[in-house]
């Protein structure tokens, strides 16, 4: 997404936010446009909950109020990007490694909203990018072995600035895990989270509300179909 098209996206976002109320903010530079944005509007009073120690710092530097999360039970609206997301707002997420605290804060959320351009907007996931699972360290070898059964390819991520595996702020590892072929993507989200010392994963099924789509020549607003 281009500097313009995200701060087009983020100028959108803004309109969703009501003043007064508690709002969520995840990671990325689509969100460092909207904080700014929010900063800018004199009329805009809000206290943000992030999942995002990035975030939380600048929000902090733009003088906006970050709360504890642990002590709020609900909020507004929460905004968040991901590496896909499709025509039923089923979205995955593969980068920052943060998706247990981000559906945490969407699940307080009257609505999750994700915030992406059009390349990111498929018909259906492709999982061309890996469902990243935190496991709890002891339970390592036994979740390689049953998302093997269910077709994936696990590998542990690693960071080339850091010695050894990544942790999580929680203290869990990562595990990445590739799938050439998904024929039911709420069947596989399920059985990743029936599997014991799996603590989340980056796969959002039922979690979205709406996602901005930003073009070059528009930001659509789509929303989940009602069940």
């Amino acid at each position: 997404m281009s500097d313009d098209i995200k701060k087009v996206c983020a100028r959108e976002a803004l309109k969703l936010i009501k003043s007064g109320t508690i709002i969520g903010l995840g990671g990325g530079s689509t969100i460092s446009y909207l904080i700014q944005y929010i900063k800018e509007d004199a009329n805009l009073e809000v206290k943000v909950v992030t999942p995002s120690v990035k975030t939380r710092l600048l929000c902090i530097q733009n003088g906006l109020e970050v709360l504890y999360t642990s002590a709020v039970e609900q909020i507004s609206v929460a905004f968040d990007g991901c590496d896909e997301v499709d025509e039923s707002l089923n979205a995955l997420k593969s980068g920052g490694g943060i998706h247990t605290k981000e559906k945490l804060i969407a699940s307080m959320a009257e609505d999750y909203i994700l915030l992406v351009d059009d390349t990111k907007f498929v018909n259906r996931l492709t999982f061309k990018h890996p469902v990243v699972l935190e496991i709890l360290e002891d339970s390592l070898a036994y979740v390689q072995r049953k998302v093997t059964e269910l077709g994936g390819k696990p590998s542990i991520r690693t960071s080339a600035a850091k010695d050894g595996f990544t942790v999580t702020e929680n203290g869990n590892l990562l595990l990445d895990v590739h799938f050439e072929q998904v024929g039911d993507i709420a069947k596989l989200e399920s059985e990743l989270q029936q599997i014991r010392g799996v603590v989340d994963t980056s796969l959002f099924v039922n979690v979205a509300t709406k996602a901005l789509i930003a073009g070059e020549s528009d930001v659509r607003l789509v929303s989940a179909a009602k069940n």
